[in-house]
């Protein structure tokens, strides 16, 4: 369940490096920020696939997201 864990937190950092992407662009900023999230997004999710017996398939990134929040919340 650990490697689970680390999918959905790379998932979560991937998601956040988006909008600091398109904002470094719109400002003319260098995207310092969010080359750094790419990068440990990326890390967690080779990590957590190449971790796992079987990586991750596509139809099950749902229900893993949902186990995940799951276990997080009491």
């Amino acid at each position: 369940m650990q490697t689970d864990f680390y999918f959905v937190l790379g998932l979560v950092f991937a998601v956040l490096a988006i909008p600091s992407i398109f904002s470094a662009y719109a400002e003319g900023r260098s995207p310092r920020l969010s080359a750094l999230l790419v990068l440990i997004s990326g890390g967690l999710l080779a990590y957590a696939v190449t971790t796992k017996p079987g990586g991750y398939e596509v139809a099950e990134i749902p229900s893993v997201v949902i186990a995940v929040i799951g276990q997080l919340l009491p």
